[in-house]
């Protein structure tokens, strides 16, 4: 048998054709890994991202962009933790970096030295600092960055925390012309528990005395010794209240555990002698604080609600002080990243006379009445009074559901301004009336009307309507007696001679219809629901102050004072010291003042306003009662009693008074404000 042959011819074969695949094997990794990769985003463009994703949020998006080792060294829920609260705690915004260098180190070829500055602005003013970074090239040819608490403040250690603290100022103050403070720093009265010092046992039967006594329910006193910042020691505020409620402090003093110490309020010192006018403010709400934001508010910060605490918010805001900080692992203070001085709010000095605010309140506190003071002679306003009032401290204190519901409830509406709303101005009108027809020429102030009797219609075609007087009066029907003696009839003849045209046209001068302007937003004046006069006895009855006419007190004040300043109706001042401003230019002839102003010294001369005389003394003024009749011949309707008064002659303070008194009729009509007012008047002249 033949021997097989070795099979060294096939073995060779074979390992020359793993050698070819292993050769070419190696030659496709080669090919494979010369591919060369992108080239990386640069370290400055990469820095700029990191920053910019602060502004919008996107604190994971800036961990994705950290080296490993970074990473490694904080979990991404931290890192987001640590950024949000460093960045957000102190408002940073308008972050900008400018990048200053680069540098390359030659036995670090794949790492960057990016030196740049970074500025931002904050809740303590714009923060300015210089810092580096550090970026590694990872294996995928990708820049990383090496981060740490330094990226955030080059003094931040990864132990450290920042801290913001506020560094309060004191809202501006409001004073009266002579000094006197209507509004500023006061003290009450703050109670609360300190839960250490309370009995065990009797707690829940100690929570519900002090609820009761201070108006709230035992399940709000829970809730706040439940707050989680409460300790043994902590004391537990739950209601500030006047330091003159002694009694109310002795017997709350009685349970165990009550604190009472003094906090430091905002005070208004003549309280609802001057609420409406001064207003009040409370603490900021989430709205008001998100409407303002960065305008400097916190959520501790108060705000003007009501009356000039409102109006001039902007001038008597204290704009506290902040100061950004950092503190060690133990709490305390490193470096001062920046600080913001507290600007204490103006003071405002007004040109309101307390004397005078605090008697028109006394003598019509009981009544629905609006009621200013004026210098004529300036447009400086006096006195602003709205009846009945409320207590502004209550909403400083903290406001009880007792005296919010009574306030609430109350049918005479003590929260409403009736010196800023418009009533029917009644007989008050007639001084405008007068002026119109005798500047337009259309009667002489010594021209007679003739007898009219008690009653008096233009034609047969009214109907059953007639405008009706109060009483006769001997002597011609001319300005003076009709003024003097209040007579309807002759203002109605007068309006209608007028014409409707010119009469609106006049009202117009006399800024009918018109912005009021007075710091303090009041409504306007107007002449009818349309503008304008539907029919002839609608314009005969506006002549006299009835129809649809509607008058603001303070405009009321305005226009009586522009009788003795040569028919120029002067701007209302309410701020101390400005210069005398012309509203109006020229309403009306010197002469037509002087003509309308003698009817009206005559009107208290010998007239309606005849009470009010003092021996010596040149005062001029109308009274006016307002009929709120459904028809002519409503027995039961509402009456508005009006009287202005003002002095004439040149002295040393002189005074105009306007005073309304809802409800007065079965109390004397307007002889009821005549009385009141001519008292002040009295006082004043003394």
């Amino acid at each position: 048998m033949r021997k097989k042959r070795p099979r060294k011819k096939f073995k060779l074969r074979y390992l020359l054709i793993s050698i070819l695949v292993i050769i070419a094997a190696g030659f496709a990794v080669r090919s494979y890994s010369s591919t060369p990769l992108p080239d990386p985003t640069p370290p400055c463009e990469l820095l700029q991202q990191f920053f910019a994703y602060i502004e919008t949020g996107e604190f994971a998006a800036m961990y994705q962009m950290l080296t490993t080792v970074s990473q490694d060294s904080i979990l991404l829920a931290d890192f987001i933790e640590r950024n949000r609260n460093i960045y957000e705690g102190i408002l940073a915004e308008n972050i900008a970096v400018t990048i200053t260098e680069i540098t390359t180190l030659p036995e670090r070829p794949g790492r960057r030295f990016v030196d740049y500055t970074i500025s931002m602005d904050t809740l303590a003013g714009e923060v300015t600092h210089s810092n580096q970074a550090i970026f590694e090239l990872n294996e995928e040819n990708e820049f990383r960055l090496q981060w740490s608490s330094h990226t955030i403040f080059p003094e931040l250690r990864n132990t450290d925390r920042v801290r913001v603290s506020i560094l309060p100022a004191q809202r501006g103050q409001i004073f009266d012309r002579n000094g006197v403070m209507l509004a500023g720093p006061g003290t009450a009265s703050a109670v609360g528990f300190v839960p250490g010092r309370m009995r065990e046992e009797e707690k829940h039967d100690d929570i519900a005395k002090v609820a009761e006594l201070l108006e709230m329910t035992p399940e709000a006193v829970i809730r706040r010794l439940g707050a989680s910042y409460v300790r043994d020691d902590t004391f537990v505020l739950l209601r500030t209240i006047s330091r003159e409620a002694q009694d109310l402090i002795d017997e709350l003093l009685t349970v165990q555990g009550i604190m009472v110490s003094t906090a430091h309020v905002r005070y208004y010192p003549l309280g609802r002698r001057a609420a409406h006018l001064v207003g009040y403010i409370q603490n900021i709400n989430a709205e008001e604080l998100e409407a303002r934001r960065g305008e400097g508010y916190h959520m501790n910060s108060v705000i003007g609600r009501a009356g000039l605490e409102s109006i001039y918010e902007q001038q008597l805001r204290a704009r506290d002080g902040r100061e950004i900080f950092i503190v060690d692992e133990d709490g305390n203070r490193t470096t001062r990243v920046a600080i913001l001085p507290p600007e204490n709010g103006e003071n405002i000095h007004l040109t309101i006379d307390a004397y005078i605010q605090n008697r028109l309140y006394e003598q019509f506190s009981a009544d629905k009445s609006a009621s200013v003071a004026m210098n004529p002679l300036t447009g400086e306003v006096l006195a602003l009074v709205s009846t009945p009032s409320y207590d502004p401290n209550d909403f400083v204190r903290g406001m009880t559901t007792s005296i919010w519901t009574g306030l609430n409830e109350d049918e005479n509406l003590p929260l409403f301004n009736r010196f800023r709303a418009t009533f029917s101005p009644g007989s008050t009108m007639k001084a405008i009336t007068a002026a119109i027809g005798v500047d337009a020429d259309i009667f002489h102030p010594s021209e007679d009307f003739g007898p009219s009797g008690l009653s008096w219609q233009r034609n047969e075609s009214w109907g059953r309507f007639f405008v009706t007087t109060v009483q006769t009066y001997s002597g011609p029907a001319n300005l003076n007696n009709a003024m003097a003696w209040s007579d309807n009839i002759y203002f109605a003849k007068a309006t209608l001679r007028i014409g409707a045209e010119i009469f609106a046209d006049g009202l117009t001068e006399f800024g009918f219809g018109e912005r009021i302007p007075f710091e303090y937003g009041l409504f306007s004046s107007t002449i009818s629901r349309t503008g304008a006069f539907a029919s002839d006895i609608q314009l005969a009855d506006s002549g006299y102050g009835q129809g649809e006419v509607l008058m603001n007190p303070v405009h009321l004040a305005a226009i009586y004072a522009s009788f003795v300043n040569n028919g120029n109706i002067l701007e209302p001042q309410l701020i101390l010291g400005r210069t005398p401003e012309v509203w109006r230019a020229n309403v009306f002839s010197p002469t037509t003042a002087n003509a309308v102003l003698d009817s009206l010294i005559y009107s208290i001369d010998v007239g309606t306003g005849r009470p009010t005389r003092i021996p010596g003394v040149t005062l001029a003024g109308k009274t006016g009662t307002a009929e709120i009749k459904l028809t002519q011949d409503d027995t039961t309707g509402r009456e508005l009693g009006w009287f202005v008064l003002l002095t004439v002659d040149e002295i040393e303070n002189p005074l105009l008074i306007v005073s309304m008194v809802e409800d007065v009729q079965d109390r004397g009509g307007s002889g009821y404000v005549v009385a009141r007012v001519g008292e002040i008047m009295r006082e004043h002249l003394r």
